[in-house]
């Protein structure tokens, strides 16, 4: 029997990188799997792919109304990994900016986590896995508000865990380093000297390579299955080492 034999799990940004793998093990491990991101087309085969931007409240509602109706009721699961950087520091981030950041990577997660707790507690038990980053733990140059946002989430995640742990649910997040990841390779894109850049990326990380997303979502689904079960309000750390440097 597989771990997520006759689970429903709710993925956000599901269709790259860390989320497409998290969506893809949970399906090859036998759960029923929500897709939600803004190119759905992009997901892989066998999950039910919905067009959600997390940021916005109607689009989440939406989102868990079709988790409803495809699952008889809501997610076992959620992972909130949707999430967008930025490469500012406060001086030259921009107000549009820092509230886009905020917006998808803060108020997305608060949403999701608020649409999908009902259910899971009606029924007393779920599981949350945030995705947040060692950008939340410590100071990076050039990351005010991506930073701040991922600093916001680990704080949430405590929160939730404390707050509804008598109740069944566990809540957790995942504190990746630098990952080699379709939005990473997109900033790399964007530099002036993108082979420098990448190695300066990849020289911050003690083990001297960036992380591929299958290593991340491996940890998501440890933290989402009962070998867990005693695992609520962590910060699953999978960085290369730079927290110990």
């Amino acid at each position: 029997m597989a771990r997520f034999d006759g689970r429903k799990v709710l993925v956000t940004g599901a269709g790259s990188g860390i989320g497409w793998e998290m969506t893809r093990l949970f399906l090859e491990e036998g759960a029923q799997v929500i897709g939600a991101d803004l190119d759905p087309d992009s997901l892989p085969a066998g999950a039910h792919a919905v067009r959600a931007d997390i940021s916005v409240e109607d689009d989440v509602a939406r989102l868990f109304d079709t988790a409803a109706r495809l699952f008889g009721g809501g997610a076992d699961i959620l992972c909130n990994n949707a999430g967008i950087g930025s490469t500012t520091d406060v001086l030259d981030a921009t107000v549009e900016e820092w509230d886009r950041v905020f917006a998808v990577n803060v108020r997305g997660t608060f949403l999701c986590t608020k649409y999908a707790l009902p259910h899971m507690l009606g029924q007393g038990n779920g599981v949350i896995v945030n995705t947040a980053s060692v950008a939340g733990m410590i100071g990076l140059p050039d990351r005010a508000s991506y930073s701040a946002s991922k600093g916001a989430v680990i704080a949430l995640t405590k929160q939730v865990a404390v707050q509804w742990a008598k109740q069944g649910i566990r809540c957790n997040c995942i504190c990746p380093g630098t990952v080699d990841s379709p939005w990473v390779g997109r900033l790399l894109a964007q530099a002036g000297d993108s082979d420098t850049r990448r190695a300066q990326l990849v020289a911050r990380q003690p083990m001297g390579r960036l992380a591929q997303p299958v290593e991340v979502a491996k940890a998501a689904l440890y933290l989402a299955s009962d070998d867990a079960a005693f695992v609520t309000g962590s910060e699953f750390v999978i960085d290369g080492g730079i927290l110990a440097g």
